[in-house]
């Protein structure tokens, strides 16, 4: 029997409550289609009933192979209304990864979205042998697997009523796996209380009200789009569906719907800053934008800044449900030049509201580091916004949480004020001579230059000095910057030995969640 005075929390709640306060106020926006909070729980109980009548149970799980349409929001709620678990998967894996995700999560359920067919066809009669039944998401072509329904058809039936909650807080909720770019990819585990907590802090950290509407360019499948699934239903504001980031549509959309939000990789900044440099563009008043992924640079941010949004850096991983830090601002920053305030805003900042703790430390002793800005350690965290662990991995989660905190592997400095600032990931660090030199610092000098649209700095192999840094670099449309020009930039800029020794203009190869992929730029560079 409950307690009167405690009730489990879950974020399935927020629906509930919405729906309950908002019946008749739009939930959901995706192109010509409009949801109510009545009409989105009535599909979700829908799909959760069609699931159930399938055998469905609590711990089972289900995954999905969709972009950001509201099928993938529907199973964010559907599916954990019956105990079980949500396994989003990354649009741009490969067929094998695919396949091993479902084989490693025991999935029972594939929900595909049909442009992305050609994802699981070349392992589709493994996946039938793993016993998993498929369903057609045809959005924008029609049925690719002849043999199983489509979702329209798959949800026609009598909703059921549920209980939109749980009966025990840290049941999973879903499981989500990394990207596998160093390896076989890893799955996360999410429980309700952690996505109730994160989804809390993404609405009080960015001023989620009941009139905010959030435009989806992060993706779903990444961290549960930092549980923002979840989060944004809590205040009763309407999320706004968009298959595909392409800056045009951004800004089309932000005008059209007079769009309040949104969040993404510092990529995503890039290509918005470079269509409004080119093009006329109405952002709402006040729009704010959460970034993450990669530490921004500061030119990005003025960029962004100059065209009427609001940017916030924040700070995560995939096993803290995203982000668990971001830079709060300070009123007495305002009235500082406007490079200096990007600079600050730069930084990775201090936990979030619902986070609790997080510290840099000493890699050897694990005491917390000088907080003078320049002594480098390692960002560890604890508290409400840590995964449960590993699936199936007792191995990474003995080292992942040794000496009782999680491990992040990136290398950050404490600021006098506590805030923090990365400074690189312990395996991006270029050892040159003897000197350590940032990756990131680098990036960010050359982010500077009016021609560099992207940029991405790795070590390659030096028979002098062991190792030396390498820019790839993505110019700006109609640049004619050269090689030469570029590496002197580097030089009014740095210290000589930071400066790039070698310069490459290419596309940068990048995660589904824009993530660049230097492990990529590495491998190129292997004797």
């Amino acid at each position: 029997m409950r307690k009167v005075n405690y009730e489990p929390l879950s974020p399935l709640h927020f629906l509930e409550r919405s729906a309950y306060v908002f019946p008749e106020k739009t939930a959901v926006i995706y192109n010509d289609k409009t949801f109510t909070f009545s009409q989105f729980k009535e599909r979700v109980c829908c799909l959760a009933t069609a699931l159930k009548q399938k055998g469905i149970k609590k711990d089972d799980k289900v995954a999905f192979l969709c972009p950001n349409t509201p099928y993938l929001l529907e199973a964010h709620h559907a599916i954990p209304l019956l105990g079980a678990v949500l396994v989003p998967i990354n649009i741009r894996l490969a067929p094998e990864e695919i396949a091993y995700i479902l084989e490693d999560s025991q999935s029972k359920f594939l929900f595909v979205d049909t442009e992305f067919a050609p994802s699981i066809q070349p392992v589709v009669d493994r996946i039938k042998e793993m016993g998993v039944d498929l369903v057609n998401l045809c959005d924008v072509q029609g049925k690719a697997f002849d043999d199983a329904p489509d979702y329209e058809g798959f949800i026609d039936v009598a909703p059921e009523e549920f209980f939109f909650g749980v009966e025990d807080e840290l049941m999973p909720i879903t499981l989500n796996y990394t990207s596998g770019t160093t390896g076989r990819p890893k799955g996360v585990l999410y429980s309700h209380r952690g996505a109730y907590l994160n989804a809390l802090g993404e609405v009080l950290e960015y001023r989620i009200v009941p009139d905010s509407k959030y435009l989806w360019t992060l993706p779903m499948f990444h961290c549960n789009g930092w549980c923002h699934t979840w989060g944004v239903f809590a205040p009763g504001a309407t999320q706004i569906c968009l298959r595909k980031v392409v800056p045009q549509e951004i800004f089309e959309h932000i005008e059209k719907h007079q769009a309040t939000h949104l969040c993404g990789a510092p990529v995503v900044l890039a290509g918005m800053s470079e269509y409004a440099q080119n093009n006329p563009v109405n952002v709402t008043e006040g729009f704010i934008i959460n970034t993450a992924g990669a530490p921004p640079s500061p030119s990005i941010i003025k960029q962004m800044e100059g065209i009427g949004c609001s940017v916030t850096q924040c700070y995560g991983l995939t096993e803290l449900y995203g982000p668990h830090s971001l830079c709060e601002w300070k009123k007495e920053w305002d009235d500082l030049p406007i490079d200096e305030r990007a600079k600050i805003k730069a930084r990775q900042g201090v936990a979030y509201i619902t986070s609790s703790y997080m510290d840099v430390v000493d890699q050897t002793t694990m005491e917390p580091v000088p907080h003078d800005g320049e002594t480098l350690g390692e960002i560890v965290a604890r508290g409400n916004n840590v995964m449960l662990g590993y699936h199936n991995a007792p191995e990474e989660n003995e080292k992942a949480f040794r000496g009782g905190w999680f491990h992040s592997g990136d290398l950050a400095v404490t600021h006098p004020d506590g805030y923090i600032e990365i400074k690189d990931r312990l395996k991006d660090v270029i050892i040159s001579g003897g000197e350590n030199i940032s990756s990131v610092e680098i990036e960010n000098t050359l982010y500077e230059h009016p021609d560099v649209l992207e940029v991405a700095v790795v070590g390659i192999p030096d028979e002098k000095w062991q190792e030396v840094p390498k820019a790839y670099i993505t110019l700006r449309s109609g640049a004619q910057t050269t090689k030469e020009e570029i590496v002197d930039f580097c030089k009014q800029h740095l210290a000589k030995f930071k400066a790039p020794k070698a310069i490459e203009f290419t596309e940068l190869p990048k995660t589904a969640t824009g993530k660049i992929q230097k492990h990529v730029l590495r491998a190129q560079n292997q004797n």
